[in-house]
């Protein structure tokens, strides 16, 4: 944002004099208060014709429906698109126009989500002067529209009531903003033209800087014609053969200003970047009405030419990417649109493999020019044959034919490394393909391919794509359906934590318990297995809440054994990724303790190894804070990991769990130097050893002999319901 809209206090405005002009009433429908302030500190103290202006603030549509009849007429209403609804300043519009019958106010239309920005049917229907995004709208340019608007609005209200032609002139025809928009436009200046100064005119030319098909070219171009100059369209201004014509419209274009001469009138257009100039030849010298009208005519056209061009703009950004030049989503969904059902077209999604990795290591603008050489050179070897898009960060999208975008010639455009800047590097993709003959729309034919893009990121199949098939829909309505269901019982209360013993293998004593987490179906069996609805837990973000419960009744189980001879000193709960990350996840786990009243002592938090070394910078503070609290840290399933004795030694660890692969094949080969390696380790690092699924006694007396201090595994005891592992520690006390 420009420095026009800075903050202020808010300031009464100056006390105007009694019997001082009359001010232009501006309207200010927008439901942020902050544009209000903003709004009417840019205006204060602005004036338009000697005349000040007096705002009218009002702070949703519903209340201008009520408070617009009882305003008279204002000037200009500054209304914003996005309020109630998504289309609630559009619904507007068409009250003020049809039930209110403002057809002289100006209407300036101004949004902060460009994305929602008007049809361009929309805009020409309800008569919009002026539409802007709210980041675009500097005090400079407010001050501007709000001029030419107030002076627009003068110039009809001096005129609607006298002059039949002028509702051509507020009712721009709708071919104004199709897709030949320049060129409709061109034409319908001329019918208005015609209808306003009464009966046929000959020689009326439209020229405008720049190629229509050629943006870079700099010569002025016919791009409307009528009467004797017709056959001149598209043509540049240069080769018209009409001298007369081409010395009044260069000199109006050199001089930035409207000409009336004996036999003509000039009308000049122009915006910040195109200028465009409307020749009027005539028989004989126009009256002092008629060069009004032009003016005022000329004021209207300048409002829409400046219209056109922004919303040119506005629709390339709604549905072009600005940094690859390609289609973006909401382009590709229209494209999509036209051609589903096709059975010989397909859609492509191309994702850049470890794409974060490069944009971490080597900074965002190193991320864009990669992104941009993807563009470019899928635009030089595929642009003939595909429509090329850009859906998000790293996902480039293709629509075309299926042979063309066969997954051998897409991969083949990244065979080559990419070089731009100062690097040269590979770049990798996984696709997802899906054939549009199946698909009834643009969206299901996006959903399509990106479930086959998922199914490829995660490696199904041994290939680097995956083309979509109807069961992987069912696979995925399967997953959400469950998503579903564990949202809801987790909810609900219905999954519980059960609770596995740590045993010292020197003594035999239950020194702590595990707990774990199960999904009962109610009938004695299970919705599904932990190895299952954990990972989508994780995948969903409902592992957040998830831990913290698990947290909770594992905290109050061990607090209800207190005092039982025999009972667990300690409780360890699995902590995944997502909790740790969670800048609540500390006080969280503190709260938790002192809601049990538990000391840290009695809580074992376990990280995977993974885990642990990925997030080893990021781990430190939290873990080491918990630490200091007295609870303690495990490192789970330990050796399926990359783990560096480095990283190891820098992580306030207390405990390793050996996984339990290596426990059971630890009786020879490799596996056994592995284990006496790690348990030499933690020796020499002072951690506390538990071997994991221990199945008998053989396996429970050799982890002994190696120094292993904890056991857990189904030799000692299978995780247990709380009332159940409650009966066990009794029933094991009375056996002594």
């Amino acid at each position: 944002m420009s420095e026009e809209w800075i903050r202020f206090a808010s300031e009464a405005p100056p006390p105007q004099a009694e019997g001082g002009p009359r001010p232009w009433c501006v309207v200010v429908v927008d439901d942020d208060p902050e544009v209000h302030e903003a709004t009417r500190f840019a205006l204060r103290h602005v004036q338009v014709h000697g005349r000040p202006l007096e705002l009218a603030h009002l702070h949703s549509a519903a209340e201008a429906r009520a408070a617009l009849p009882t305003l008279g007429i204002p000037a200009v209403i500054l209304l914003d698109v996005v309020m109630e609804t998504e289309d609630a300043g559009l619904t507007l519009v068409d009250f003020i126009r049809g039930d209110c019958g403002l057809s002289a106010t100006r209407i300036v239309l101004r949004t902060g989500q460009p994305g929602y920005a008007p049809e361009l049917s929309v805009f020409a229907r309800y008569d919009i002067n002026d539409y802007f995004t709210k980041a675009e709208l500097s005090r400079t340019r407010l001050i501007t529209a709000i001029t030419s608007a107030v002076k627009s609005h003068e110039q009809i209200r001096t005129i609607e009531e006298s002059r039949r032609g002028l509702e051509l002139i507020v009712k721009s025809s709708a071919e104004l903003l199709q897709p030949q928009a320049l060129a409709s436009f061109a034409q319908g200046v001329l019918t208005q033209a015609k209808a306003l100064l009464g009966g046929p005119i000959d020689g009326i030319v439209c020229a405008q800087r720049g190629s229509p098909l050629d943006p870079s070219d700099e010569r002025l171009y016919v791009v409307g014609a009528a009467g004797a100059l017709a056959h001149e369209v598209w043509h540049p201004l240069s080769e018209v053969h009409a001298e007369p014509v081409v010395t009044a419209i260069s000199q109006a274009l050199r001089e930035h200003r409207n000409l009336h001469g004996e036999r003509h009138s000039v009308l000049y257009l122009s915006t910040l970047e195109r200028e465009a100039a409307i020749y009027v030849a005539t028989s004989a010298p126009l009256g002092v009405v008629e060069r009004q009208l032009l003016e005022v005519f000329a004021a209207n056209l300048a409002a829409c030419f400046s219209n056109l061009q922004h919303f040119e703009e506005v629709h390339r950004l709604a549905f072009r990417d600005p940094l690859t030049g390609l289609v973006n989503r909401a382009g590709l969904l229209r494209e999509l649109d036209g051609v589903a059902g096709r059975t010989d077209l397909r859609l492509v999604l191309a994702d850049i493999d470890h794409f974060t990795d490069f944009n971490d290591g080597l900074g965002q603008e190193a991320g864009d020019l990669l992104l941009s050489a993807v563009g470019a050179r899928l635009r030089e070897r595929l642009g003939g044959q595909a429509t090329l898009g850009r859906l998000g960060a790293d996902v480039f999208a293709l629509i075309g034919d299926r042979e063309a975008l066969a997954p051998e010639a897409v991969l083949a455009v990244f065979d080559e490394p990419f070089s731009f800047g100062e690097h040269h590097t590979p770049a990798r993709v996984s696709l997802g393909l899906c054939d549009l003959g199946d698909c009834g729309d643009g969206v299901s034919a996006l959903r399509h391919a990106n479930i086959a893009l998922k199914r490829a990121k995660r490696g199904a199949g041994g290939e680097p794509w995956v083309a979509y098939a109807p069961a992987m829909a069912e696979h995925t309505r399967a997953r959400l359906d469950m998503l579903g269901q564990l949202r809801r019982d987790l909810e609900q209360e219905r999954l519980l934590p059960w609770f596995q013993p740590q045993v010292d293998l020197a003594d035999g004593r239950v020194v702590a318990a595990e707990a774990l987490l199960r999904w009962p179906d109610g009938a004695g069996g299970w919705v599904q297995p932990p190895d299952v609805f954990i990972p989508l837990a994780e995948y969903s973000g409902l592992i957040v809440p998830m831990g913290e419960f698990v947290l909770d009744r594992a905290c109050a189980f061990l607090k209800s054994l207190e005092g039982r001879p025999g009972a667990p000193a300690s409780i360890a709960v699995n902590v995944a990724m997502p909790q740790l990350r969670e800048r609540g996840f500390v006080p969280m786990v503190e709260g938790t303790l002192r809601r049990h009243g538990l000391q840290g002592r009695q809580l074992e938090l376990e990280i995977t190894e993974s885990i642990a070394m990925d997030e080893a910078q990021g781990l430190r503070r939290r873990l080491e804070h918990l630490r200091g609290s007295g609870v303690r840290i495990a490192i789970d399933d330990f050796g399926t990991g990359y783990s560096s004795l480095a990283q190891l030694r820098e992580l306030p660890v207390d405990a390793l769990k050996i996984d339990r692969r290596f426990v059971s094949e630890f009786s020879s080969g490799p596996d056994e130097a592995f284990v006496e390696c790690i348990l030499m380790l933690a020796q020499r690092l002072g951690l506390v050893t538990v071997a994991e699924g221990i199945e008998d006694e053989a396996q429970a007396a050799l982890m002994r002999r190696h120094g292993c201090a904890l056991g857990q595994g189904w030799w000692f005891a299978r995780p247990m319901a709380p009332a159940a592992f409650a009966d066990w520690l009794g029933a094991r006390l009375s056996r002594g």
